[in-house]
């Protein structure tokens, strides 16, 4: 009888391949990529998930200082960036990854859908409108209030259990608009606040000292911008406080004129902007520093943005920069600060102007 043809055809096959001998293995040898030839895979693993993952929101100047900074601290094994503008998120991703020899963290990625954040540890926050030229912060925030009506949503659909860092401005009452937001518990949505403003005066105190930045003590808290607090009352080096030394510190009274230390920190930022068109560099360096506090949980005290309500005689909900102990839950404990009665007045009326600006706010 004749075979089906489907049956004919398997039955020629099979016949065929019986004629064909399996290939050598010098001839599977010849078929193998170099990969295959140089490397024996011991474990598959396709999708090995990222355990310190950094991602970055917005690539400004800002965005790609504070990038670079935690780069070079090798802080992460992931680093994503997000931003709208495509080109230029590309842009920056490459030029990063083209350096990864002389960094240590071993992937770079970028994408202007958030899926690219999944999994962060933090998420820093840098995106919005940016002060122009003699313009205050405070004026810049229903703007960058619609701005993080579409981030925030965004990185808690990604990242439910990171730590969000916000570091645009106005970035108390932002940080504020953030917490609200996202619907996180306050420990965990942190505003960069005066860790710079703090940065900036003592770097003019080791100026006048003569005495390297990190042995000059000094805390300035409040708003990050025109209404911040200096606590002079606490100001020292190695334990002595200047206060004792010269009991008019800070006041209009004192002959060298310290007040003007606390004017030019307030002023910096307004200073470098005229010069450069904007700040970076420093802020960079701020974001870093608390992003190590963080990503390693060291429990270090920054003057950072949280909210304080219940403290100082602040009744609402407002975030401004107080002594924080910071870690890899955010902030989990506050210092209180001993502060003479003009110094809590000023901290007080810190928080005043931050309220009447985000009473107002729609979103």
């Amino acid at each position: 009888d004749a075979l089906p043809i489907s049956a004919l055809q398997h039955h020629r096959a099979c016949t065929e391949a019986r004629g064909r001998a399996a290939p050598s293995p010098g001839q599977l040898n010849k078929m193998a990529s170099i990969k295959d030839k140089l490397i024996h895979n011991v474990v598959k693993d396709e999708h090995p998930a990222a355990h310190n993952k950094i991602t970055v929101v917005g690539v400004g100047a800002v965005g790609m200082a504070c990038a670079v900074s935690i780069l070079m601290r090798d802080l992460a094994d992931e680093l994503a960036l997000v931003d709208v503008i495509e080109d230029k998120l590309k842009g920056e991703m490459m030029d990063l990854q083209h350096g990864s020899l002389f960094l240590r963290t071993p992937k770079i990625v970028s994408g202007k859908d958030y899926s690219v954040t999944a999994n962060s540890k933090l998420v820093i926050v840098t995106a919005g409108a940016r002060q122009q030229e003699g313009e205050s912060r405070l004026n810049l925030v229903q703007r960058n209030v619609n701005i993080f009506k579409f981030i925030i949503p965004n990185i808690v659909k990604y990242s439910p259990h990171c730590m969000i860092l916000v570091v645009s401005n106005p970035v108390d009452v932002l940080t504020y608009v953030a917490w609200k937001i996202s619907g996180f518990p306050k420990h965990r949505v942190i505003g960069s606040g005066c860790n710079l403003d703090s940065a900036r005066f003592r770097f003019l105190m080791g100026e006048r000292l003569g005495i390297h930045s990190l042995s000059c003590h000094g805390w300035i808290v409040g708003e990050h911008g025109d209404s911040s607090v200096a606590v002079w009352s606490g100001v020292n080096v190695a334990g002595v406080c200047l206060k004792s030394l010269n009991p008019e510190l800070g006041t209009d009274a004192d002959k060298e004129h310290w007040k003007e230390v606390h004017k030019q920190v307030v002023d910096s930022a307004y200073e470098v902007i005229k010069l450069k068109g904007y700040t970076s560099w420093a802020i960079g360096l701020s974001v870093a520093d608390l992003a190590e506090t963080i990503m390693k949980n060291l429990r270090r005290v920054h003057p950072i943005s949280t909210m304080v309500k219940g403290m100082y005689g602040v009744h609402e909900d407002v975030f401004l920069s107080v002594p924080c102990v910071l870690g890899n839950q955010g902030i989990t404990d506050v210092v209180m600060m001993t502060l003479k009665p003009d110094e809590e007045e000023r901290l007080r009326k810190s928080s005043d102007t931050l309220w009447g600006i985000q009473k107002e706010l729609q979103f």
